[in-house]
């Protein structure tokens, strides 16, 4: 389990560009807010990115040997996410949902 614990953490620092600080600022922000999956029906007050987001910057706060089982299992969605959404970049990023999404996510794709 280290050496795909290692893989994980690995893949995750290369997604994940935005520091803490930065995402934490991000998803206070209305366009933060108005993207993402919110269920069927909008069920949800918040979206899966937005939530996923503030589980990252708890991760990102946290000292690798104090990484649990939950939060490499996230670190595996959130690198899942990334690099299937990276493959639907459109002509315009900057101010795209795509963009916008992705950020939610932990990952400016303006800084590829």
């Amino acid at each position: 389990m280290k050496l795909d614990r290692r893989r994980i953490r690995a893949d995750f620092d290369e997604v994940v560009n935005m520091t803490a600080a930065e995402l934490s600022e991000w998803l206070e922000t209305a366009e933060s807010n108005a993207v993402g999956f919110k269920g069927k029906d909008g069920q949800r007050k918040e979206s899966v990115g937005h939530a996923s987001g503030r589980q990252i910057v708890q991760i990102l706060a946290k000292p690798s040997d104090a990484l649990s089982d939950e939060d490499f299992a996230h670190m595996r969605k959130v690198v899942g996410f990334v690099r299937r959404h990276r493959a639907q970049r459109p002509d315009n990023i900057y101010t795209s949902r795509w963009r916008f999404s992705l950020m939610n996510w932990g990952h400016d794709p303006t800084t590829d």
